[in-house]
This record gives C-alpha cells, sequence and structure tokens, in this order.
C-alpha cells in the first residue's frame, strides 16, 4: 500500500515536472520567435523541381540531427564528437552541386496535424536557439520534408503531386541505393518502377555511422558517374550525400519517403507498422520479417 502510495506520488512529480518544462519551453520559443523571426525555407514542390532541374545532391536534416549536431545521443544513433563535428561541417557548407534541406517549421504551423504541430512547437522550444545558432539567417533554405509530404500535414491535396515529381528524379536512371538493412524501399509498391536499373547497400539499421567509411568506400566503387545514389540512412545520410557531392557524384538523402509513400496508399491516419519494413516511428523495427521477394534479393550488390 505504502509502495503503491510513493510510485503514484513519484509519478504525479515527474507529470508536474514535465508539464512546467513544456510551458517554459513553449514561453520561451514565442519571446525568441517575436525577436529573431523566422528561417526561410522554400517550399516542398519548388524543392523537388530544383532538383530534377539542376541534378543537385541533398541533405536533410532535422529534429535528429540538429540534436547530433549539439551533441545529444538518438535512440538508433549515437553521438560522437566526430559525428557532431561532421553534421555542423554539413550545415554549414555551400557546395554548388548540393544543398543543404531544413524542416518548414520557423515561422507558421498552422498547417500540420494536431500531433505534427504538439512535436514541433516542442521541438522548437527547446532546439530553436540551437537552429539558429547554426544556420545562415541571410541564406534561404531548400526544404527537409520533401521525404514526408504526407502524414504531418492537414492539407493532403499536395501529395499526389510530390510523390509524382519525386518520381521524376530517378526516372530512367541508374540507382545505387543505400539503405537500412531492413528498410526495403521501393518493395511491395510502385515507386521505383521506372528507374533503369537498381543496385542495392545494405548497411545497418541502427548506428549506421560507425561503419562510415566502409559505406562510402562502397558507394563510390558501385557508382558510375551517371549513376543516382539515394540515400535512407538516417542522420549517416546528410553527411554521405555531402561526401559525395564532393566526390562528383549526385546523392539525394530520401528518408522515409517509402514509408510516407506506403501510408499514402493506405490511407493511414496515423504512424503505423508497414509490413516486413523497417519503421523507426512505429514498433522501431520489431518484428520485422525477411524479405523473400527474388527481385529484390538481386539487387543487393553488398551487405554490412
Amino acid at each position: 500500500m505504502f509502495k503503491r502510495l510513493l510510485v503514484k506520488m513519484w509519478n504525479g512529480l515527474v507529470d508536474f515536472w514535465q508539464g512546467l518544462s513544456r510551458r517554459y519551453f513553449l514561453l520561451r520559443d514565442k519571446f525568441y520567435f517575436k525577436i529573431k523571426g523566422p528561417v526561410s525555407v522554400i517550399p516542398m514542390e519548388e524543392t523537388i523541381e530544383h532538383v530534377i532541374v539542376s541534378h543537385c545532391s541533398i541533405s536533410r536534416f532535422g529534429d535528429g540531427e540538429i540534436k547530433l549536431s549539439c551533441g545529444r545521443d538518438l535512440a538508433f544513433q549515437p553521438c560522437s564528437p566526430l559525428l557532431k563535428r561532421r553534421m555542423r561541417e554539413v550545415l554549414a557548407s555551400n557546395l554548388p552541386n548540393h544543398e543543404v534541406c531544413v524542416p518548414e517549421i520557423f515561422g507558421d504551423l498552422s498547417m500540420f496535424t494536431a500531433e505534427a504541430l504538439s512535436h514541433w512547437k516542442l521541438h522548437l522550444g527547446q532546439y530553436r536557439p540551437q537552429w539558429y545558432r547554426l544556420l545562415d539567417r541571410h541564406r534561404r533554405y531548400y526544404n527537409a520534408f520533401i521525404s514526408r509530404c504526407y502524414m504531418m500535414w492537414n492539407d493532403k491535396s499536395r501529395v499526389p503531386r510530390c510523390f509524382e515529381l519525386m518520381k521524376r528524379i530517378w526516372a530512367g536512371r541508374d540507382v545505387l541505393l543505400i539503405e537500412g538493412g531492413k528498410s526495403r524501399l521501393g518493395i511491395g509498391n510502385d515507386l521505383f518502377d521506372d528507374v533503369r536499373s537498381m543496385k542495392r547497400i545494405l548497411a545497418p539499421n541502427k548506428d549506421a555511422f560507425r561503419l562510415y567509411d566502409q559505406i562510402l568506400d562502397k558507394a563510390t566503387e558501385l557508382a558510375g558517374r551517371d549513376t543516382l545514389i539515394l540515400l535512407a540512412l538516417g542522420p549517416t545520410a546528410s553527411i554521405l550525400a555531402y561526401d559525395l557531392a564532393r566526390a562528383g557524384f549526385q546523392a539525394i538523402d530520401i528518408g522515409h519517403v517509402d514509408i510516407e509513400y506506403e501510408w499514402w496508399k493506405m490511407g493511414a491516419t496515423r504512424k503505423v507498422p508497414v509490413k516486413n519494413k523497417f519503421v523507426n516511428e512505429a514498433g522501431a523495427g520489431c518484428g520485422v520479417g525477411d524479405e523473400h521477394d527474388e527481385k529484390y534479393l538481386s539487387e543487393i550488390a553488398c551487405r554490412f
């Protein structure tokens, strides 16, 4: 009886502290935003069209990447001094064939669903000052949400156009896809039906950065100069896209595009697991089975 009472009191204190902390961060962000204003982010469609026309590489930064840039661990990617330094290097970069993309969150948030709105408001309350210290306030950034065009948004009317444009990036191209071992992008859907050829490098689902040099070396070994390299490898992809661009390749961090495509096709209203695919935001990959599709297996050029 006494033990249960102590647990109840402790849980109450934790809830109270979390609520107080949340209110503090939200209030602080209101004042910070009034003083500093927003960061300029180009719309999703314009970002994708820029990639199609310019054949540039892109690195996307989101809540996870900014946390790593501040030296904080993620559930699936521990930080290190090297990872923190490389994240900041890419975020500050300005190559002619590479674009840095950041989330469209620094101004009006009314376009988001209630769940996404709550997430981004709290994130900004905690991390807006860090974002602003690391970003160039005079620069107009491209949009990191090109691979997240469905679930977060109240207005779903843009979704078909965004996916149509995304498919044009790789239509008719020889593609090298670097993904987590159980991500399986395009398997079970028509996302990559229009590519000319597909090879895959399967990397670890968690802590891929520990094998960074090996993955980079294998990518440059397998890719031709006209090969489009697609990356779905968490924060590691942000750095890979930058280093591959410096080496003369076109590399695009496409992140969650396959899962968003799957959710859109099934009409999902919340983040749900997808059969035989690692979905970090729904189930964290638990219970993901093996994939025996012959075409998929034939595309695997390397496993780590």
